[in-house]
């Protein structure tokens, strides 16, 4: 299906109506998976011409993601990545964790951005970042579909690295699936049960009675406020 490719449409705007100079496009991946960490992606681009394809990682196949991340990570002015672990998930929640994993990824930034373009409708970024959120931004952004592509890929070669490193690991086939429930992926926690890297608070348990025992309670939300400013101390 065609699609038309992303802009700096947004990102003009920004300048203009912000006096921001450096902009970041931030985009996440691995939000709905059942194992893995939650991975997120922040990127600096400028204003120049992206490379050709470019658009959500979502409408790449995985071989033309692998490569143009190598393109992307050589021509954004500036990137970088930052994990929540399935521990601080299951501790915290989804939106603290990206919140965690956002922080990360952008005070590891060798230049502190003037104001973030977060891809959705829900700022889960918040004070003290200047966050202009664009619904399917990955689409229209370039500054966030570059982060898309890269957040994506990264996080892919993690969970491959995770199942190639372990025979235990390779029945849940996440070089396939990502930690995403796909059948094999099912069939192997149906037998198996989770692994180290599996989220614990995620409902999947529940339909897994020989596995439930080991489901997590989240922390109470007033607890999550309180961490989710980046203070965990935990490592991935």
């Amino acid at each position: 299906m065609p699609y038309e490719p992303p802009t700096h449409t947004v990102e003009r705007s920004l300048r203009a109506t912000t006096g921001a100079k450096i902009i970041a496009g931030v985009d996440e991946v691995g939000r709905g998976a059942w194992a893995g960490p939650v991975t997120v992606c922040a990127a600096v681009t400028g204003l120049r011409r992206p490379p050709d394809g470019l658009t959500d990682s979502k409408l790449i196949s995985p071989k033309r993601r692998t490569e143009l991340a190598a393109v992307l990570e050589k021509w954004v002015t500036a990137h970088a990545v930052g994990h929540s672990s399935p521990e601080e998930i299951d501790a915290l929640g989804m939106t603290a964790a990206l919140r965690l994993a956002a922080v990360r990824a952008l005070e590891a930034l060798p230049v502190r951005p003037d104001a973030v373009i977060l891809d959705g409708k829900h700022d889960y970024l918040g004070q003290p970042w200047k966050v202009r959120t664009v619904i399917k931004g990955d689409q229209s952004c370039i500054a966030v579909a570059a982060a898309s592509v890269i957040a994506k890929v990264r996080r892919d070669a993690m969970m491959a690295e995770l199942e190639h490193g372990s025979e235990e690991l390779a029945a849940y086939a996440f070089s396939a699936n990502a930690g995403y429930p796909s059948p094999v992926h099912k069939a192997a926690l149906a037998e198996r049960g989770p692994s180290p890297y599996h989220r614990l608070s995620w409902i999947y348990l529940d339909a897994l009675p020989q596995w439930a025992h080991l489901k997590k309670t989240r922390i109470s939300a007033e607890a999550a406020a309180l961490e989710s400013g980046g203070q965990l101390g935990f490592d991935f």
